[in-house]
């Protein structure tokens, strides 16, 4: 049997990545100098204290709409730490939008994914077009449910792709984690809101993940690839950490894979 303490292992990551303790602080610095540069508005999509995103306007007419969904395992993080990630989709002249949500303890999964449908759904009647979402991570598992038949959002024939970054597609094997105790999954939920054993919808899906990245993930990545029947890129040398850095970059292979 797996112990608690291997199952936390195969899905620690900062204690894998050198200066990996480093990245949150990095990541919320390059948030608030592009926010400095490029002022979101913060649109409410629900009555909760984290039912708040940020929309990014492109300079020109917008193409449509980005949302990206951040990671954390459900438990840490919010919209303002990832606003840097906007630039590569800005530049090609997308709006794009950032969600916070409510997070474990106070919320489970379940309810956070009606969050992200609602979000969507805020930034659809904002943005004309259609709609790209990703997500990292918890993020990835988030976006990756929005193409699961039990959820039928009025928007989602505007998605025009999604692609899930490193996604937590199986939540079956972090009932067993230390995070479960905040999670609070149990057999019943994370066999629900798992994207690998859902029904399927049929949109447009590429997974992406980073090709040095532990084996849970990948073996995450590469099981939702599969059962969807979809593109799976690993990304040559990337880390869970840094594979998200090509969302900056209006030219790079992700952005390619993300807005086509």
């Amino acid at each position: 049997m797996t112990t608690r303490a291997e199952i936390d292992e195969a899905y620690a990551n900062a204690s894998h990545i050198p200066g990996g303790m480093a990245y949150p602080d990095r990541w919320a610095e390059a948030a608030a100098a592009f926010r400095a540069a490029h002022p979101p508005e913060e649109i409410a999509y629900g009555a909760g204290a984290r039912h708040r995103l940020d929309l990014f306007w492109p300079e020109s007419t917008a193409r449509g709409a980005v949302v990206f969904v951040h990671g954390g395992f459900w438990k840490a993080f919010d919209k303002s730490t990832w606003s840097h990630l906007a630039a590569g989709a800005l530049a090609q002249g997308w709006a794009v939008a950032m969600p916070s949500y409510t997070l474990a303890p106070e919320a489970r999964i379940a309810a956070m994914t009606r969050e992200i449908e609602a979000a969507i759904g805020a930034v659809a009647e904002a943005v004309p077009g259609p709609l790209r979402l990703a997500g990292h991570s918890a993020g990835g598992h988030l976006v990756a449910r929005m193409a699961c038949a039990d959820l039928s959002p009025p928007w989602r024939d505007r998605v025009a792709r999604i692609v899930p970054i490193s996604p937590l597609s199986d939540l079956r094997p972090l009932m067993g984690a230390t995070m479960n105790d905040d999670l609070r999954l149990d057999a019943a939920e994370a066999a629900a809101e798992s994207p690998l054993l859902c029904d399927q919808v049929d949109l447009p899906m590429t997974v992406w993940v980073g090709a040095v990245e532990r084996p849970a993930f990948l073996d995450q990545a590469r099981w939702l690839a599969e059962r969807r029947g979809c593109d799976l890129v690993e990304a040559p040398g990337r880390h869970h950490f840094d594979v998200i850095e090509e969302l900056a970059d209006p030219d790079s292979p992700l952005m390619r894979a993300l807005l086509g």
